[in-house]
């Protein structure tokens, strides 16, 4: 980026217009960490990170933000929401060692007069007395013209009236709020070159919100127009539709308008993390830049793509937050799909074993949307462990199981081409499974092996939709023998290995005649 390019500060506002999310209220101690993430870690310039008065934890700790941040050459980071009423919110952020107030006062004539129940003059009369009284206390001062997106549109002369008061009252910046999120980019180029024309040397701020999902282009639109700073939060959290995700903000400016930020981009992912554990508020997994799917290629063609010359990649690259590329594995893979998921696991397989594992993968996505890089070794295990013999064939299973209560189970196989049926009941699936398939073995004579151990393992980290992968050693006359299942059912995944002992077993046993089938039948 070149030494001139325009500076813009990132004002972070998670802690205060954040924590208006419903249902999320930050602890003293999140609080704190987030904030020092926030400024060490991260590098935005500002943080909002309380409103004055709100309670003993939240002063306890801005408190202790502030201590930190003085000690760390920070304090000028920190700002806190402040009220127009004299010396109350002045002294609150005083007394906890905060340096800066964020004035909030009525950028729109129906504010003013709706819910103040005041004229601008009588409004005017209370700032003026509550940023004199900060001045005395040594705070400095920026000031919110609340609702300026309405008051700007519909009531001009008050927002003038407001700012030709206040414009030499030692304002550091003047933050403009489309506080309903009611803008759209023309309009908000509009107004903030019409700010910037009539007020020129003073520094504005945009505070977006995002009720039309326009908050982003907002921004695009506020920095064009000229203003020095843009506030946003952590995975878009806010009242309502939430704010400006500084995700997107961050990366939308840098990329896009060519602009010089202090974000440290490797550790985006990792503050959004943070809060999202924090707020328990989960991110959607396709939210750009920190969704867990988001640097996920699904279509093989993709894959393809990108294994033969990087066809698919843009600027937005994973690596710049500390991320990876992935490609999922399912039904819509390709084999450069499987090539790309193989070589980040130092991997390679002939091209047999390759298609091999593929239509494993195909057929599993059937009933699993998605096969993860970690189930991976685990189908690589069950296809190259054993040949395929086809003597008996599961068609068709149902299972029901109740809590005290013996579970069921409803079979069809396909035995040489012919449907036999049978019922189970048993101590869990698996085992009326078993009562089942032996009611049927039995008139082949044939006799389920003891079972020596049975092993369920899901891969190591893998969540609850996971593939199973069950083990099941059984006696047989030679020795113990091994056969494994796997599907993302675990009692499916111990079936499985069943019915490839049995027809491993069925292959080696000689093969029944016609005249002989048709004797066991009759007897």
């Amino acid at each position: 980026m070149p030494k001139s390019a325009r500076h813009i500060e990132l004002m972070d506002t998670t802690l205060r217009d954040g924590e208006q999310t419903e249902g999320v209220s930050f602890t003293p101690e999140e609080k704190v960490n987030i904030a020092k993430a926030l400024v060490k870690k991260l590098g935005v310039d500002r943080v909002e990170v309380a409103s004055a008065k709100v309670s003993e934890g939240e002063k306890e700790a801005v408190s202790t933000i502030a201590r930190w941040a003085a000690e760390e050459g920070f304090l000028d980071r920190i700002e806190v929401l402040g009220f127009v009423d004299h010396k109350r919110s002045v002294d609150w952020v005083a007394e906890t060692g905060g340096r800066t107030i964020n004035l909030l006062t009525k950028g729109s004539e129906r504010h003013c007069t709706m819910q103040l129940r005041k004229t601008l003059s009588q409004h005017l009369a209370d700032v003026h007395r509550t940023i004199d009284y900060a001045h005395h206390c040594d705070l400095k001062i920026n000031l919110y013209l609340e609702d300026w997106s309405n008051g700007i549109r519909n009531s001009p002369e008050h927002v003038y009236g407001m700012m030709d008061a206040l414009r030499d009252k030692g304002i550091n910046r003047f933050l403009l709020p489309d506080t309903l999120g009611v803008m759209s980019p023309d309009e908000v180029y509009a107004a903030i070159s019409a700010m910037i024309a009539r007020y020129p040397g003073v520094a504005f701020d945009f505070h977006p919100h995002n009720d039309y999902g326009l908050a982003t282009a907002n921004v695009m639109a506020a920095v064009r127009a000229g203003v020095t700073g843009v506030h946003c939060t952590i995975n878009c959290l806010g009242e309502r539709a939430g704010n400006a995700s500084l995700a997107e903000v961050a990366v939308v400016l840098k990329d896009k308008l060519g602009v010089d930020l202090s974000i440290n981009e490797h550790h985006i992912f990792d503050l959004s993390t943070m809060v999202e554990n924090f707020s328990g508020k989960w991110v959607s997994a396709n939210m750009p830049i920190v969704g867990k799917d988001v640097f996920t290629q699904t279509a093989g063609i993709h894959a393809d793509g990108d294994h033969k010359a990087g066809l698919y990649e843009s600027t937005l690259k994973p690596e710049r937050f500390d991320r990876i590329r992935s490609y999922a594995l399912g039904k819509m893979s390709g084999r450069a799909s499987l090539i790309k998921n193989l070589e980040a696991m130092d991997l390679s397989l002939n091209e047999e074993n390759l298609q091999r594992v593929l239509k494993r993968i195909v057929k599993l996505g059937d009933s699993k949307q998605t096969i993860t890089a970690d189930d991976l070794p685990f189908i690589i295990a069950d296809v190259m462990e054993s040949r395929e013999y086809h003597h008996i064939k599961l068609t068709n299973c149902s299972i029901t199981s109740g809590l005290d209560l013996e579970s069921t189970v409803s079979i069809q196989v396909d035995i040489a081409g012919k449907l036999h049926k049978a019922t189970g009941t048993g101590n869990g699936g698996f085992d009326a499974f078993i009562d089942a398939i032996e009611k049927i073995l039995s008139k082949k004579k044939y006799t389920l092996p003891k079972l020596l151990n049975y092993e369920i393992r899901i891969p190591k980290g893998g969540d609850t939709s996971a593939l199973t992968e069950c083990i099941i050693t059984w006696q047989t006359e030679g020795k113990p023998i091994k056969t494994r299942g796997v599907h993302a059912n675990q009692v499916f995944a111990a079936i499985l290995a069943a019915l490839r002992l049995i027809n491993l077993q069925l292959h080696e046993r000689p093969q029944i005649t016609a005249e002989e089938e048709i004797q066991e039948e009759a007897g």
